[in-house]
C-alpha cells in the first residue's frame, strides 16, 4: 500500500444474530432460501427483500426488534434461539 492511501476499515458488525439466522435457515428440512424467508416475512406483513436478508446474515444491516420477532416466527423457532451462539 502506498503512503497516500489509508487502509479502509470495515464497519463494525451491525447485528449479532445474522450468522445464527443463516445457520437456522439452512438447518431446516427442507432448508429455507433467503427468498423463501422474504416470502414468509411478507405473509406476516414484514417487507424485506432477499438482499436485506443477505445483509442481515453478513452483519451489514441492523435488524429491528419487530423483524427479529418475525424472523423467529417465520423460521418457527423460539426467539431466544436466534441469540444462541451454538
Amino acid at each position: 500500500m502506498c503512503e497516500s492511501h489509508t487502509p479502509v476499515k470495515r464497519a463494525a458488525q451491525k447485528n449479532v444474530i445474522g450468522q445464527t439466522i443463516k445457520k437456522v435457515r439452512l438447518s431446516l428440512k427442507p432448508d429455507v432460501s433467503q427468498q423463501d424467508l422474504a416470502g414468509r416475512l411478507a405473509a406476516r406483513g414484514i417487507q424485506m427483500d432477499r438482499s436485506a436478508i443477505a445483509r442481515i446474515e453478513s452483519g451489514d444491516r441492523f435488524v429491528r426488534d419487530f423483524e427479529i420477532i418475525g424472523i423467529a416466527a417465520a423460521l418457527r423457532v423460539p426467539l431466544t434461539r436466534l441469540f444462541n451462539k451454538e
